[in-house]
Formats: C-alpha cells, structure tokens, sequence
C-alpha cells in the first residue's frame, strides 16, 4: 500500500488521508482476477452481475478482463445513505430482470465489510436457482461475523478506514477517483 498524499484538484478541494492503491495496483490486480474468473469458468452460462453503484468501475474493468463469453446484469441495494457507517438497513432499488436459473452467477461486489447487503442479496440470489453462486469483492474487509457466502475472489484485503475512489463513494462523491484512498 501507499503512502502518497491526495491532490485536491481531484476531489473538489476535500482533503482525503492517502492514496491506499494506485491506479497501476488496481489494474494490475484485476488483470489477475480476470486470467483466475476465466479459469474457473471454463463452461456454461457465466452472468456477471453487478452491485450497483460502488462495482460499476471495477466491474467495467473486470469484464473485460475475463477471456470467455459472459452477460452483464446488476442490482442495486442501499445501506449507506450519507453516513459513512452502514445503517444495516438493506433496501433493493433494482432487481435483475434476467433470468438467473441454470446460470454462473458471479455477483461482483466494491467492498465487503459487515456482510448484511451481501447476506440478503445471496439469499435472494439463491432463490432463483442458479447453476452456482459466487462472489468477486474488489476489497474486503473481514471484519463481518458471518457471511452466507464466502468470497471466492477477492481483490484486496481492506484496512478498517473509510476508502472511497474506483467506485467507492462517501455521500455519492468520489467515485470518479481512479486510485482507492483513505477518507480518514
């Protein structure tokens, strides 16, 4: 991890505490998951789905990465709001209309921390009967006490501050970062 201080013509003149992973950390990291996710899936349907809106980003990267076919599908859950703890109230604003039965579902997540937005979605999920069922998290924090479904890939373990960048947001700014930093 680095180090580096933030520039503020970045962030609207708000001062963020570090940079944690560079942009080249990043790419090169989701290079890697891509050749791993390509290797796990060689057969059957593979659908990609992300968790909208912190996964865009990386999810963008990330399927391109991935040297087999796939669909793209996403869901949005909110827990945040303008906090910058979760209020361990999960709320689905989005539902994927495509069918998930039969299919690799790969739901691919920015950060896991508390495991309560995963947990309802991989419940959810489930219910639709997929092929199989796994997670890609860009970070993860492990600090939650239980997880229905551990993360099969996993970009980076997290340290326990708030990050924002690379998708990640604090109150819906920050997201257009391409290097994930420390807001604290």
């Amino acid at each position: 991890m680095l180090s580096r201080t933030v520039s503020p013509d970045r962030t609207g003149g708000r001062k963020l505490a570090r940079v944690v992973y560079d942009e080249a950390t990043i790419a090169a990291r989701v290079r890697a998951l891509g050749r791993e996710i390509t290797a796990a899936y060689p057969h059957g349907d593979l659908l990609m789905l992300g968790l909208l809106k912190g996964s865009f980003i990386f999810l963008s990267d990330l399927v391109r990465r991935v040297e087999r076919p796939l669909q793209v599908d996403f869901l949005v859950a909110a827990s945040y709001g303008a906090e910058a703890a979760s209020s361990g109230t999960v709320r689905l604003l989005y539902d994927p209309e495509t069918i998930l039965r039969g299919k690799h579902i790969l739901l691919v997540e920015d950060i896991i921390e508390t495991g309560k937005t995963l947990n309802r979605i991989v419940a959810l999920l489930r219910e639709r009967g997929p092929e199989s069922l796994s997670i890609c998290a860009l970070l993860h924090k492990h600090v939650s006490e239980h997880l229905e479904l551990d993360a099969a890939f996993v970009g980076f373990d997290a340290p326990q501050s708030f990050l924002v960048g690379y998708g990640l947001d604090h109150a819906e700014d920050f997201r257009h970062l391409p290097y994930i930093a420390s807001l604290t």
